[in-house]
């Protein structure tokens, strides 16, 4: 039961270890699907797991999923946490190209208390969770899953600032994924490259305190410090915006993991597909 109520520095251990056995993974369309099938072991060197905030060991999975491939905004956005529904509050947003997960959501609340619905924030650094320097961990089954930014895999896909991001992954709901930088004016590939920012930012003020709420400021320690304010930045309550990209020179949209919260977008444009 965690009773942390302010953030912290978040610590994040050298990924210097090989994982246990090596990637692989597929990718091929199928009629109207878009077929992954993943062992979720990334390709790239990991933390050490177990370690001590983190009791589980990285296991190959028998990943597949079939992800739309045609996919389509909806007339409501569908968020990854929900306080309501059974089973886990957060689902994964999407998958990787290396096959491991954006799985940004916890499990933890304050006091143990679902029903509360004050979520601990994974990059927040107030609950200790093991993370390594790829910003990820592992679940109980095994799952090696990506909390942030994967370091390691934007490496390797030649990740840069001077030229739009390469594609990163998919998200449940079919729409591409990509990472931080993208062209300037969303329907003109010849504009700047420039960062992507979000549209959240902390909210002011306090958290209510009291019998069922933290204390304390508002300062990212529970997604709930956060609120979407239209305008911020130039990505919307996705975190996705529907742009020109080099994959996709007609348009499409698209996500963006940012530098700034939520890092892995926390809603989704289109219908998902359950990943757990």
């Amino acid at each position: 039961m965690q009773t942390a109520v302010e953030a912290k520095p978040l610590q994040l251990l050298p990924a210097d270890q090989s994982p246990p056995t090596e990637s692989r993974i597929t990718i091929v369309e199928e009629q109207d699907a878009r077929r992954i099938d993943a062992n979720a072991i990334p390709e790239h060197l990991v933390g050490r797991f177990p370690n001590h905030g983190n009791p589980n060991a990285i296991r190959a999975q028998h990943y597949r999923f079939n992800l739309p491939l045609d996919p389509q905004p909806a007339q409501e956005t569908t968020p990854l946490h929900s306080a309501t529904r059974p089973g886990p509050p957060n689902m994964p947003f999407g998958v990787a190209l290396n096959g491991v997960l954006f799985d940004p959501g916890t499990a933890g609340f304050w006091r143990g208390e679902r029903a509360l619905d004050w979520n601990y924030e994974a990059l927040s650094g107030a609950v200790e969770l093991g993370l390594d320097a790829h910003v990820a961990h592992v679940q109980p089954g095994g799952q090696y899953h990506y909390h942030g930014l994967p370091v390691g895999l934007l490496r390797k896909l030649g990740h840069s600032p001077e030229k739009h991001s390469p594609l990163v992954g998919w998200a449940a709901d079919g729409f591409p994924i990509y990472a931080q930088y993208g062209y300037a004016e969303h329907d003109n590939a010849q504009s700047a490259i420039v960062e992507l920012h979000s549209s959240y930012r902390l909210k002011s003020g306090n958290r209510p305190g009291g019998e069922n709420a933290p204390g304390g400021a508002y300062d990212g320690t529970f997604v709930q410090d956060y609120e979407f304010v239209p305008g911020v930045g130039k990505l919307d309550e996705c975190n996705g915006r529907t742009c020109l990209t080099p994959d996709f020179p007609a348009g499409t949209y698209a996500y963006f993991l940012t530098t700034d919260w939520p890092v892995v977008p926390r809603n989704f444009r289109g219908k998902p597909v359950r990943l757990r």
